[in-house]
């Protein structure tokens, strides 16, 4: 067998490669991936940004959003037809309220489609997120608020305004709605 020596190092036979060629090149994958490792920490605020921001919506659709269209449709809404003069008053918030009540359960509608992803979202899952229909809840609500502040309200405000007592029978409709039952013992 022949000697390696610095002017001639031990080749394969096969491949004519000797034995340090193999660590030449090792180190590009290696140092590629560690690049990648070093962009970790960078990535992984939106990461928990993501989780953070389905978790807050999946609580605010359960618990803020589905009540408040509860409260509108079973308090606001019916006081203000109500207490709506007969003829045109009446028949204007009759519209609205159709309206009002049609985008809630097209809202309703798109929020269940989107909640079981946003639900991994919020776990950390990877989920296919359809991103045309967050856009379209987002759009329709900001479309729906958009009408009720400028509109809809403002009419209650002048129905309702009124009539002292029926201003005052909503707010405690509302208050009863929210106040949790007293328990005790007799």
């Amino acid at each position: 067998m022949m000697q390696a020596t610095e002017a001639h190092p031990v080749c394969h036979p096969a491949t004519g490669t000797t034995p340090l060629d193999g660590f030449a090149g090792s180190h590009v994958g290696i140092l590629q991936q560690l690049r990648a490792l070093d962009q970790l920490p960078a990535l992984m605020e939106p990461a928990a940004r993501a989780r953070q921001i389905a978790t807050d919506s999946l609580a605010l659709f359960r618990e803020a959003i589905l009540e408040h269209h509860l409260d509108e449709e079973r308090e606001l809404f019916v006081a203000a037809l109500a207490s709506a003069r007969p003829g045109a008053e009446k028949d204007r918030v009759h519209a609205m309220v159709e309206r009002l009540t049609r985008e809630h359960r097209l809202m309703e509608g798109i929020w269940r489609f989107l909640e079981k992803d946003l639900k991994r979202v919020a776990k950390g899952q990877d989920a296919d997120l359809d991103v045309d229909e967050v856009h379209a809840l987002v759009a329709a609500y900001a479309s729906h608020a958009a009408f009720e502040e400028a509109e809809f309200l403002p009419l209650c405000q002048t129905i309702l305004g009124r009539n002292g007592n029926h201003m005052a029978a909503l707010g405690l409709s509302l208050h009863l709605r929210h106040t949790p039952p007293v328990v005790g013992h007799i």
